[in-house]
């Protein structure tokens, strides 16, 4: 295919080459004309110029439906042969200054055709430039010649030519022979360094790690499918713009700082840890041109030893409210009936009456808390069976919304279900229990009324429930331990809410976070896995179980469920 192409263009170029030269001899011939008194046939050599013109046109049109390139070369060398052998002969024979158009025949030959063809073409020029001479000496076709020389003159003039032509040719075919070893060289040297740039992009797409190469300026020129995926932006949406407008914390600058961990936030709203690796981008002999940025994503190991962080504190107050609660609770309840009996007294005034009844509502809720803390310590039991989140959620804003009509709260309950069921397996009461404790939240973030968004939603294997209110909202560091005990943000709370509700969504195997902003409102987002995604993974778990893989035990569970989740973290 490259050879054919290359034919094509060649001949193309002849052509082009070919008016061109025509032209000129044309235009020198009229000048001369004009100018000086000639002998020569104007009209005949006018009419052979446009003869070769129509040729020229007749090959270009051959160019476009012909295929056969060689065969249209050969044919093209001859013809412009015999051409200019008519040119020489109307110009003078041995007189004439074209002859020099004969070399520019045979060079075109060592260009488009194999190398012998140059010397054959070079004996048929000198043949053909023979003949012309000979039937102008001996008178057998019109001469247009001004001297007469002799015949061993004659002869010399044809030798001389013989041997240029021969000349031509050898030279010809020597610098096209190197030429085209030259392009085979340029064009295995050219394969290799492609196959060798290939080669280092199908590396550095390879690469687990997310690659981005800046200039000086620190605008981006390069970013790895690792880092596309996973700063969830496209090649486009990179490339040219500065690096450090991507995320939220200083990037290390290659010199006091190598190495750092920053955030930033993704296009859906989420936010990532990476830990960025700098290093300068040098090219010998030119010095640094750029930087290379290196990102892992830390955001999963955040998040596991923030869970672990929240386990551990779980189970210490677990453990400090199983040993406590039944201490306080005995006294506490002594002293509720004590003071129960003393506000029957009837010599008590009123002071000590409204004194009395203080410790009654402050035993009250503190018999509340101390139950609060009794239930989450206590080990729940969960009955999982077949579960519709529509369903359950629709039970529980009906509550909610009776609960707000009564207290005239002025609250707007909004619901966006993108499924009319989507079933999970799960314990249906306790999850109702999760769905109740953030509507109740955000009841409380919205003291003068607003908006609570309520929505569901198919990502991947998982389905997805999210409430967002449009109060107070909350600071980074309130959001980042808003599922800890005792981090209640509402007067009156006891902080042990929303810690139950960590508790319920990791007894599900599922995902629970927070996002929220100080004076833009909340969402609490819950992910439980699919019903049928479910089965899929324990089918996948049994196969992998039946053939005798490396992985065993929960080990083998936990790496497969996960393998499966796919999905972004809070």
């Amino acid at each position: 295919m490259q050879s054919t192409f290359d034919e094509r263009n060649w001949l193309s170029w002849l052509v082009k080459v070919r008016i061109l030269i025509l032209t000129l001899l044309l235009c020198i011939q009229l000048a001369v004309s004009q100018l000086t008194p000639s002998h020569l046939p104007f009209r005949l050599f006018l009419s052979t110029i446009l003869l070769w013109y129509t040729l020229s046109l007749f090959y270009v049109l051959m160019l476009s439906f012909w295929r056969e390139h060689r065969l249209q070369a050969s044919l093209q060398v001859l013809t412009d042969l015999v051409m200019v052998s008519l040119v020489v002969h109307e110009t003078g024979g041995w007189d004439s200054s074209l002859n020099f158009l004969y070399p520019l025949v045979i060079i075109v030959a060592g260009i488009l055709l194999p190398r012998v063809w140059a010397h054959l073409v070079a004996a048929l020029a000198f043949i053909l430039y023979g003949t012309v001479l000979e039937l102008n000496y001996y008178g057998i076709v019109r001469s247009y010649c001004l001297t007469h020389p002799e015949l061993k003159a004659l002869q010399g003039i044809i030798f001389v030519n013989l041997f240029a032509f021969l000349a031509v040719a050898y030279l010809a075919s020597l610098l096209v022979a190197k030429l085209r070893q030259a392009r085979v060289e340029l064009k295995d040297t050219s394969g290799a360094l492609e196959d060798l740039q290939i080669l280092h992009e199908n590396i550095i797409q390879s690469i687990s790690s997310g690659l981005i190469t800046t200039g000086l300026d620190g605008r981006i020129t390069l970013a790895n499918s690792a880092a596309q995926k996973l700063l969830e932006r496209r090649a486009d949406q990179l490339l040219g713009n500065p690096v450090t407008g991507l995320f939220l914390d200083v990037l290390p600058n290659g010199e006091s700082r190598m190495h750092a961990e920053v955030r930033f936030d993704t296009p859906g709203a989420y936010r990532k840890t990476v830990r960025v690796r700098v290093a300068a981008l040098n090219v010998p002999d030119r010095g640094p041109l750029g930087f290379v940025y290196a990102l892992d994503d830390l955001t999963e190991i955040r998040r596991l030893e923030r869970e672990v962080r929240m386990q551990d504190r779980l189970a210490a107050v677990g453990r400090l409210a199983a040993a406590i609660a039944h201490e306080i609770r005995n006294p506490l309840t002594s002293i509720a009936g004590s003071v129960s009996m003393l506000s029957g007294a009837p010599q008590l005034s009123e002071e000590h009456r409204r004194l009395l009844d203080i410790v009654t509502r402050e035993s009250q809720r503190l018999n509340g808390i101390i139950t609060d803390f009794l239930a989450y310590s206590r080990g729940k039991k969960y009955h999982f069976d077949k579960a519709d989140l529509v369903r359950l959620l629709e039970d529980t804003l009906t509550l909610v919304r009776h609960r707000m009509t009564a207290e005239n709260t002025g609250i707007i309950i909004e619901c966006r279900f993108a499924a009319t069921e989507a079933w999970v397996l799960a314990d249906g009461d306790k999850i109702k229990q999760v769905f109740w404790n953030f509507a109740e939240n955000a009841i409380r973030a919205m003291r003068d009324g607003g908006n609570l968004k309520v929505a569901i939603e198919r990502l991947g294997n998982d389905w997805q429930v999210s409430f967002t209110d449009t109060g107070t909202g909350m600071t980074p560091q309130q959001t980042e331990k808003i599922f800890e005990p005792f981090q209640s943000n509402f007067e009156g709370g006891t902080g042990l809410g929303l810690a139950v509700v960590y508790q319920i969504v990791q007894a599900h195997d599922g995902k629970v976070w927070a996002r929220s902003k100080p004076g833009q409102g909340s969402t609490f987002v819950l992910r439980l896995r699919r019903l049928d995604a479910e089965s899929q993974v324990v089918r996948t778990l049994e196969t992998e179980k039946n053939s005798d893989t490396e992985f065993h035990g929960v080990a083998s569970v936990e790496l497969a469920a996960s393998a499966a989740e796919g999905r972004p973290r809070g």
